[in-house]
C-alpha cells in the first residue's frame, strides 16, 4: 500500500508533524512518500494524509489547492486530514467549544464532500525565529513552556490507527523518537 503524506507548513511545525506521521506509517511496513503539498501528486498512491498549518482560521494555500486539484482522485481512495496551529497554555487541555481546535469550516466541508475518513487538529508550535509584528508579539506574550503544544504521542497514535485502517497488523519498525 502506497501512502502520500503531504502538508503545507509555514515555519516547519506542520512539516515535522507530517514527518512523524510518515515515520509511524513506515514502522508499520507501509510504503510512504512525504512531501510538501506545493508539488504533491496523488495519482499513484492508495491513500493520502493531508495537513496544513492554520493561520487566521484558514489552511495555507498549497494545502487548499491540493485538496481542490486532487479532488477527483481523493474521492476514490481513503484519505485523512489534519490541521496544526493551536498553542499556548490552553492548548494542552482543549475544550470542545474552543474554536482553535476545530477544522476551518470551508476545508472541512470540501473534505467531507470528498469522503474524508477523519479530521483532527494537533497543537502547533510558535516559530523559533518569528517574522513580523504579529509573530513577534505572539512569541513575546507566550511563556516558553507553552510555545510548543504538539502532542507527539497523540500524533503517533493517530498515525497508527490509520495504519491499522489500511490493513497493517503490527509495528515492524523501530520506535519513533519525538522531534
Amino acid at each position: 500500500m502506497r501512502v502520500l503524506v503531504t502538508y503545507a507548513s509555514k515555519n516547519g511545525s506542520t512539516e515535522e508533524i507530517a514527518e512523524a506521521i510518515a515515520d509511524e506509517l513506515m514502522a508499520y511496513g507501509l510504503d510512504v512518500e512525504c512531501g510538501s503539498a506545493h508539488d504533491a501528486d496523488a495519482s499513484d498512491v492508495d491513500a493520502v494524509i493531508l495537513g496544513s498549518a492554520v493561520y487566521a482560521d484558514r489552511w495555507l494555500r498549497p494545502a487548499r489547492r491540493f485538496l481542490k486539484e486532487e479532488s477527483d482522485r481523493l474521492r476514490g481512495i481513503p484519505f485523512w486530514i489534519f490541521s496544526s496551529g493551536p498553542f499556548g497554555e490552553q492548548a494542552t487541555s482543549p475544550t470542545d467549544d474552543d474554536l482553535r481546535w476545530q477544522e476551518p469550516p470551508r476545508v472541512l466541508s470540501r473534505a467531507e464532500a470528498l469522503g474524508v475518513r477523519e479530521h483532527v487538529v494537533f497543537g502547533g508550535r510558535l516559530p523559533t525565529e518569528p517574522h513580523g509584528f504579529i509573530e513577534n508579539a505572539m512569541v513575546r506574550n507566550t511563556p516558553d513552556d507553552a510555545r510548543d503544544a504538539r502532542d507527539w504521542s497523540a500524533i503517533r497514535t493517530w498515525a497508527a490507527s490509520i495504519a491499522h485502517e489500511l490493513g497493517a497488523k503490527e509495528r515492524i519498525g523501530r520506535p519513533i523518537v519525538s522531534t
